[in-house]
């Protein structure tokens, strides 16, 4: 049987939070989705409240993951810790609240959901994010491994995706906003693509305001970013996973406006 995953890219904004309301269920509807992981690291512009982790709930997500903005909204410790669907990366240090990894049935399958943060370029102290995936796939180890990875570099997330290649189903990266356009099945059955993109207003800076963007550059006092104004759109991938190998099939790009 052929799973179909939706990842879906960082949430940004309650702009962004509004189009998924409209559009995910209706996508998964089309695609005939069983999954659905989305990062929603950006859902206040920096950070998560735990209202909004309850509206991607209701938006259709299954898990959501989150990234170096994790703790941008305080009062999202102890949802970290209640809330076995909200994973945080695996590699911060074992002090901060919350998951990394967690395992939830599917049917007659489970699937496990990794979140990892990269190092380069992102000083969080995190542990190497390398070693931490290979300290949890020696745990018990479901059908499917599904792994987003929170990073800047382009370099660090195609180097773990060739380390996991046929050890996990599929890895994607998230961070930077952009989608690309190097969707693949790897030499070993791993799907993957550098990275998924954003959920969030078409025009403006990674979804903030273009003109406060423009003034960071410059040198000057850009304030408080805000969300862009104007349309949005809602980018991922899915990928389709045979329940006999655990691997993955093809993989498609998606964007929703």
């Amino acid at each position: 049987m052929i799973y179909r995953i939706l990842a879906i890219g960082d949430v940004v904004g309650e702009q962004g939070l509004e189009h998924l309301r409209r559009h995910l269920r209706s996508v998964k509807k089309m695609k005939d989705i069983h999954f659905t992981v989305v990062n929603g690291e950006n859902a206040s512009g920096v950070g998560i409240m735990p209202q909004q982790v309850e509206e991607l709930y209701m938006a259709g997500a299954d898990v959501v993951t989150l990234g170096n903005h994790t703790f941008g909204k305080m009062q999202i410790q102890t949802r970290l810790e209640e809330d076995a669907y909200l994973l945080r990366p695996a590699n911060y240090t074992s002090r901060a609240p919350g998951r990394g990894y967690g395992i939830y049935d599917c049917g007659r399958v489970q699937i496990g959901v990794m979140n990892l943060i990269g190092r380069c370029d992102l000083d969080f102290h995190a542990e190497n994010p390398f070693a931490t995936a290979d300290r949890l796939l020696k745990e018990e180890k479901p059908r499917f491994v599904l792994v987003d990875f929170h990073a800047e570099a382009t370099s660090e997330k195609l180097a773990l995706g060739y380390y996991l290649d046929g050890r996990v189903s599929a890895l994607w990266g998230t961070h930077t906003h952009v989608p690309t356009a190097d969707e693949q099945i790897m030499p070993k059955g791993t799907g993957y693509i550098t990275d998924l993109g954003m959920t969030g207003p078409v025009t403006g800076v990674l979804g903030i305001r273009h003109q406060q963007s423009i003034e960071s550059f410059l040198g000057g006092q850009p304030g408080r970013y805000q969300v862009a104004d104007g349309p949005c759109k809602m980018q991922g991938a899915v990928f389709s996973l045979d329940s006999d190998t655990g691997l993955c099939t093809a993989v498609e790009r998606i964007d929703i406006r």
